[in-house]
């Protein structure tokens, strides 16, 4: 893939304030020393060259709280939810972009679900090259989600006083059109371009012991691990990993009315494997009844349910959840450790 178009950085003001007019612009907004993915006004708003944020951009695709239907149940008479705006998302990381891949698979494939399918269609991604790791925690290299997945919108990538913008749908490109500043790579562009690339993967390291492919096998294997239970031990219960993660997408549905019974809304709200009444079902019979139990499913969904399913892997390695877990329980760390134990003991005699 070679860079179609390159964009000057002292452009970026008012290429912003032109998709103002248009759409609602999300992006990485500072917050003291973090940063999150919210609306903004200007170029000054947001920087493109930030390390990650609090919760990933799949918000604006399944936010925390989302109005399904609205209804009335005097009038006999109930609507569908399905108004989103032309939304444009700036400065998506790779990882994230993979992440929405992966719900795009699970909200668009076998069962479609009208309300995602409605902001994907509205939301236009404008994702940026990572060129060095975000986090200490970051293990994107392993799950090979550094570099922009088969599809894309609009892709940056930074040439210092510039960025390359490869195009990768019509939607990304209507974002360029009749944009004066915005110029055909030069010979020296693409040379450039190709320096940058050069030079990103000695800053990326692999963190794993096993490759992504043998991760299924290693859950498997190391299913009835003590790993689980030393874990179990540590883990709060929180969820906090779950509302952090960029490819987690389960959900409550709630019903709520006003003071007359008879008006209202269905909406969804983000949930969590990790919460005790997670797997509770009728009869009042739980299949996961103890921490270690739910957080040993996490893992099996992320790197083995997922990948059998639709043949990608439920984590991309941002490490936003070892950065909020209040025990410090990290990807890196329970993988690796699952993985010695499980080749300790297939070497056993």
């Amino acid at each position: 893939m070679m860079p179609r178009m390159i964009l000057p950085k002292t452009a970026i003001p008012e290429w912003v304030a032109r998709l103002r007019e248009t759409y609602t612009l999300i992006a990485p907004k500072p917050i003291k020393d973090r940063f999150v993915f919210a609306e903004i006004d200007s170029a000054s708003d947001f920087t493109l060259d930030y390390p990650t944020s609090i919760l990933p951009p799949k918000k604006a695709l399944l936010p925390p709280r989302e109005t399904l239907i609205r209804f009335d149940n005097h009038n006999a008479y109930a609507e569908p939810a399905l108004d989103p705006p032309a939304t444009v998302i700036l400065g998506v990381h790779t990882c994230d972009l993979h992440a929405i891949a992966l719900m795009d698979k699970a909200f668009t494939r076998l069962y479609a679900d009208q309300h995602y399918e409605a902001r994907r269609e509205s939301l236009t991604i404008v994702s940026v090259e990572c060129l060095k790791p975000c986090s200490e925690e970051a293990f994107c290299k392993d799950m090979d989600t550094l570099n922009v997945p088969e599809r894309f919108d609009l892709h940056l990538t930074n040439l210092g006083d510039a960025y390359a913008v490869d195009i990768g749908s019509p939607k990304g490109e209507a974002l360029l059109q009749e944009f004066s500043p915005m110029q055909e790579a030069a010979p020296e562009d693409r040379r450039s371009y190709d320096r940058v690339l050069s030079n990103k993967w000695s800053q990326f390291s692999y963190r794993l012991q096993a490759g992504a492919y043998e991760l299924p096998s290693t859950l498997n294997l190391g299913f009835k691990s003590t790993l689980w239970e030393e874990l179990g031990e540590r883990c709060l219960g929180c969820g906090a990993c779950n509302l952090v993660c960029p490819s987690c997408y389960c959900f409550d549905i709630q019903d709520e009315t006003d003071f007359s019974l008879n008006v209202g809304e269905r909406y969804r709200m983000w949930d969590s494997c990790q919460l005790s009444p997670f797997a509770v079902v009728a009869g009042g019979h739980d299949f996961r009844p103890s921490r270690a139990n739910r957080l040993r499913h996490r893992f099996l969904r992320k790197y083995r349910y997922q990948t059998q399913a639709t043949g990608m892997a439920g984590c991309v390695g941002c490490g936003r959840c070892a950065q909020a877990c209040l025990v410090e329980i990290a990807p890196i760390e329970v993988l690796n450790t699952l993985y010695r134990r499980c080749l300790a003991t297939e070497r056993k005699p």
